[in-house]
């Protein structure tokens, strides 16, 4: 039987929960040698990445123009009341993020099919309805939190009378009836939509590169990734092309590109916003680690999008409460102990992980305690291991190669990959690498990462109860260039625990590194206290400026 304890580590303000296992110990000899054996091999794929990628890409020599107009640069909560006070009409607010679009996606690739057109005359019908509306602003913000703010939406999701491809070419004819019910209660608020954004593959990389769509390049520097699935959107709304924006997160699909872009995104408790709507669709448990939830620029947008998109389901998150930071309890976990499957945390983010901790200390007055957790090494198998698992029904998931034919001739990826090669194939080299790891994953559960998991969950949930605020890295790396994430394929676990534990997270940014790329943090909290994370995020923005204009930035 395995023992556990708590004991002091280093300095006394850390605490490590630690657990010795006869695995463990059996394996320390054998982790050491895979360790290395990893390391020599990212070390080699690395070098033959950097003579494959040493020319620039084609807007590796351009950088975004700032943003001018002012319009662009005030929340989407802020717009909804210029817009009811005449301080501004809709359509003004819809032309200028229209001109911002046109200008910035020609080298960044964000938006993949726009309803400019659409948006326009419906900015034209808010106007009228303005106008014609005697009950006061009063009785607009009521009815309608968000007439006439602009958003976006992820291409996986359906849009009336958009394409709906999650970015799979044999399904570039297919355009959706209908609205997932998050865009519809959305657009009932009175939000328009301008278009829908790039992403991954069938959703499952965080890199947003598909063969229908091309690849999404970082408004930062395009020589970098925008992270995935919802790489386009964290694109558009770090451009200033977007304000608002919906994105859904199986293991980290918001909150990487939420990081990598310098935006605020939320994934939310699960059960909370439905997850309807979208492609592929869930099956076996993959619904219970999926959270379809708000993105943006400024951090007041977070909570009333959640609120909205929520429906009923919002009286269970309590978001009216009010949270004082001074009340709660911080944590801070740097890394993740040192999974030899996972890249280190880059020194930077450390360091704005611990001013972070400085600055609440400081200015809170409170105590952050640092953690460690033996578990989270294992982050990456208790993820996959729990994506494979069958519904209560006994149902498995459905195989990722199945969607790849999306009911249509059957792909075999080895066959895939040889086309890749040869500049054939229709998917991408990440979807036909998870194709067939598919072939060669076990059926069968470990026991002892089924354990490791248990055991993790239980110990979180103690240490956060009902008033914990956990602080964790976003991702070991800060924004990595193009096709960069096949050589570090399991470092999205930083962010994939989180599903498994179903817990809220809220993707703050935190300025930008001596690169020029974004910088961010994690927020955790218990299940269902999403408001704790989301004023954690208010807060942080005013401590470290939020979002910064790429145009602007050096």
């Amino acid at each position: 039987m395995p023992s556990a304890c708590w004991e002091r580590a280093g300095d006394t303000n850390t605490l490590v929960f630690c657990q010795v296992h006869p695995v463990d110990m059996a394996l320390t000899r054998f982790e050491r040698f895979q360790a290395w054996i990893l390391r020599t091999f990212k070390k080699v794929l690395l070098v033959l990445y950097q003579l494959l990628a040493s020319r620039p890409s084609d807007g590796s020599s351009k950088k975004l123009a700032p943003i001018t107009n002012p319009l662009l640069m005030v929340s989407g909560i802020q717009l909804a009341q210029k817009i009811r006070l005449r301080e501004v009409t809709c359509v003004e607010v819809v032309q200028a993020y229209i001109d911002r679009i046109e200008e910035v996606n020609p080298l960044i690739n964000a938006i993949v099919k726009d309803r400019f057109s659409a948006a326009l005359q419906e900015a034209a019908q808010v106007d009228r309805l303005i106008d014609e509306e005697e009950g006061g602003e009063d009785v607009l913000k009521d009815r309608l939190p968000l007439l006439g703010v602009p958003f976006t939406v992820k291409a996986a999701f359906a849009l009336q009378g958009m394409p709906y491809s999650a970015g799979l070419v044999s399904r570039k004819g297919v355009i959706s009836g209908v609205d997932a019910p998050p865009l519809a209660l959305l657009k009932r608020a009175g939000a328009i939509p301008l278009g829908i954004t790039n992403c991954s593959e069938l959703c499952m990389w965080f890199e947003s590169h598909n063969r229908l769509f091309g690849i999404t390049r970082n408004p930062y520097d395009m020589d970098r990734i925008v992270g995935g699935s919802t790489g386009g959107e964290a694109c558009i709304l770090a451009s200033g092309g977007s304000v608002i924006g919906v994105g859904s997160d199986i293991g980290g699909s918001i909150r990487m590109p939420a990081f990598f872009n310098g935006i605020f995104g939320h994934k939310t408790s699960p059960g909370i916003v439905s997850n309807d709507g979208q492609f592929p669709p869930s099956s076996g448990l993959e619904d219970d680690y999926l959270s379809t939830g708000p993105m943006c620029r400024y951090a007041e947008d977070l909570l009333p999008m959640l609120q909205i998109m929520a429906g009923p389901n919002a009286q269970r998150l309590s978001l009216s409460s009010e949270v004082d930071l001074r009340k709660l309890r911080f944590f801070s976990v740097p890394h993740d102990g040192g999974s030899v499957l996972v890249s280190p945390v880059d020194r930077e983010l450390l360091q704005i992980q611990r001013r972070v901790v400085e600055h609440l200390e400081a200015d809170l007055g409170v105590k952050v305690q640092e953690l460690r957790f033996p578990q989270l090494k294992y982050s990456f198998q208790i993820w996959s291991t729990f994506m494979n698992l069958p519904d209560k029904d006994g149902k498995p998931p459905t195989p990722f190669v199945d969607h790849m034919a999306d009911h249509g001739k059957k792909v075999w990826p080895l066959w895939e990959m040889v086309k890749s090669f040869l500049g054939l194939s229709s998917h991408t080299v990440a979807a036909i690498g998870l194709a067939l790891m598919e072939m060669v994953e076990s059926s069968e559960p470990d026991p002892f990462i089924l354990k490791q998991k248990e055991e993790f969950q239980k110990e979180l949930e103690e240490v956060l109860g009902t008033d914990g605020v956990l602080l964790y890295p976003s991702h070991p790396l800060i924004a990595p260039k193009h096709h960069h994430p096949i050589f570090t394929p399991f470092n999205f676990a930083y962010t994939g625990i989180f599903n498994i534990l179903g817990l809220p997270v809220t993707q703050c940014p935190l300025g930008l590194s001596q690169g020029g790329l974004p910088l961010g943090v994690q927020v955790v909290s218990g299940k269902y206290l999403d408001r704790q994370t989301l004023a954690t995020a208010l807060y942080l923005e005013k401590a470290f400026g939020g979002w910064r204009d790429p145009g602007s930035s050096s």
